[in-house]
């Protein structure tokens, strides 16, 4: 047989995956709740390690996003330093600029010693150095949204439960950040620990749309600012207004649901020029070889590639829709 199994090996893998599953199974059984609780969300585990003080806590939360002390930006590229901060980095600008340049460094290296031409060189490490870090952050800040517009109609209603017990905001907005995972747990969070040192509600809610930039959330901060200057049921206000993000939601999802075929049109028709491609290279190397060193040739694909990317663009504006 091209391929046999030792009994004995099997029996000792088995034996040892079943003492591992036994061992987690114990684990969990015993897991204290309190520390589980701890283990919530980012900002539950640090405040284990810092301790009691939750205003060094709140100053290390705000460094790591790449704020001062006082919450303010820490850089003039306000643009830039908003993307870090709303996309959730912990990191630390210091920290982050330390990747980004070895990460340039290494793709320079790397294009240098391949293939030998300094200009070429040079432009992957920009794109190394700016390109793939701005993407990467815009795509975890889209994704960090995401997760957030899923959590918040959640965090409203504990809220709302806390409000109908008899509780103040503040203490509704702490259970908040003791109940909900990251990043809406460690968020709210943030925003109680600034309410408990001297910030007022509004303040502290528009910081937080600040930090996130969710469509969502102006909705709430509306709300809070007006029941604080007029008056009025808090409680019954923000159950409505769960009840309209969770209905938006609703749409995004029923929009995405109809605009997948689009999208599946998009990818399927930008893959297989180039799946072509990449197959007639595997079956037949030199097909393309007798044309290869024409210019007309490296014009035609540039022409090519730009049409293909400015189809992908109108599918795209095609698909997407604001709610």
């Amino acid at each position: 047989m091209p391929f046999e199994i030792n009994e004995l090996n099997l029996i000792y893998l088995l034996v040892g995956v079943s003492a591992m599953l036994f061992a987690e199974a114990g684990y969990l059984l015993f897991f204290r709740s309190a520390s589980y609780r701890s283990r919530v969300n980012r900002r539950l585990a640090l405040l284990n390690v810092v301790g009691a003080n939750r205003q060094d806590l709140l100053v290390q939360l705000r460094r790591e996003r790449g704020l001062t002390s006082a919450g303010a930006f820490r850089l003039p590229l306000v643009a830039f330093n908003r993307l870090v901060l709303q996309s959730g980095l912990t990191l630390g600008l210091a920290r982050f600029a330390l990747v980004v340049a070895v990460g340039a460094t290494i793709a320079f290296a790397a294009v240098l010693i391949l293939r030998g031409n300094l200009i070429e060189a040079v432009l992957a490490a920009a794109f190394a150095g700016i390109v793939m870090p701005w993407i990467g952050l815009r795509m975890k800040r889209a994704r960090r949204q995401r997760r957030f517009a899923g959590q918040f109609p959640d965090a409203i209603d504990i809220i709302v439960r806390s409000l109908r017990a008899g509780h103040p905001v503040p203490i509704a907005v702490s259970m908040v950040s003791r109940e909900m995972p990251d990043p809406i747990g460690s968020e709210f969070g943030i925003v109680a620990d600034e309410i408990t040192f001297g910030a007022d509600l509004e303040t502290a809610m528009r910081n937080l749309y600040f930090r996130i930039g969710q469509d969502d959330l102006p909705l709430f901060v509306t709300a809070v600012a007006i029941q604080g200057t007029t008056g009025g049921n808090l409680g019954e206000i923000l159950e409505n207004l769960s009840a309209v993000i969770r209905g938006r939601f609703k749409m995004r999802r029923k929009i995405k649901a109809l605009a997948a075929e689009g999208r599946a049109s998009a990818l399927i028709l930008s893959s297989l020029p180039i799946g072509i491609f990449a197959m007639i290279q595997i079956v037949a190397p030199d097909f393309y070889s007798s044309v290869w060193h024409f210019d007309m040739t490296k014009l035609v694909l540039a022409c090519a590639g730009v049409w293909m990317a400015t189809g992908n663009f109108i599918m795209y504006r095609m698909v997407n829709f604001k709610v």
